[in-house]
């Protein structure tokens, strides 16, 4: 083991230390208020933490909040996630600012800052107008970012990305998105793709 590995375990386990509190007020708040309310209101503390103290910090709480959280994953100052079914896979970067619902980031997704991924495009019905629409449920669905997609600042992402895709900045993802397009727009569409298809077929 380098100098650097050994500096970075005992960083992770400083800060899984750090947190032991909150995960103990988690566990409490959990049984009275659900797991994902009892995670939007950490991850709206932890959000403030500044630097790669922050990083450590907030990557320690999700192993223990989330769906999963992997140890190399990285979360930016001013993260907050709404959902403790999220799934933040190896090498996932999260940049500042970013909003994350239901979502799986798999390995090596990029995200620059300001990005919104709620639960899908459907978090709130609105078919009844005899109703407030706070109160008609929702059709939350989990919206998976496949391997290695790098994601433009300031996107919203409300349906899947395929792996080694590129969505442009202030992009609206309303519809599926193939492996390896690069997409941008309101909605967003797919203008090329990163490889020649046809020749990569032959």
């Amino acid at each position: 083991m380098t100098v650097r590995e050994a500096m970075k375990t005992a960083a992770r386990g400083a800060a899984h230390v750090a947190v032991a509190p909150l995960l103990v007020s988690f566990a409490i708040r959990s049984r009275l208020l659900g797991r994902d309310r009892a995670l939007q209101g950490s991850s709206q503390l932890l959000a403030l933490v500044p630097g790669v103290v922050g990083q450590y910090i907030r990557r320690a709480y999700l192993s223990h909040t989330i769906a999963f959280c992997d140890k190399t994953a990285v979360i930016e100052f001013g993260v907050l996630l709404s959902r403790a079914d999220a799934r933040l896979d190896a090498r996932a970067y999260v940049g500042p600012g970013c909003h994350l619902g239901r979502v799986h980031l798999e390995q090596d997704v990029l995200l620059a800052s300001g990005v919104h991924i709620p639960s899908g495009a459907k978090t709130h019905r609105i078919d009844d107008t005899s109703r407030p629409i706070r109160e008609q449920g929702d059709d939350e669905q989990l919206v998976r970012i496949g391997a290695g997609s790098w994601i433009g600042e300031s996107a919203v992402i409300m349906a899947n990305v395929g792996r080694d895709a590129v969505v442009g900045a202030g992009a609206v993802v309303t519809r599926p998105l193939p492996a390896e397009c690069i997409a941008a727009g309101v909605p967003a569409r797919v203008l090329r793709y990163r490889v020649n298809r046809d020749a990569r077929a032959v």
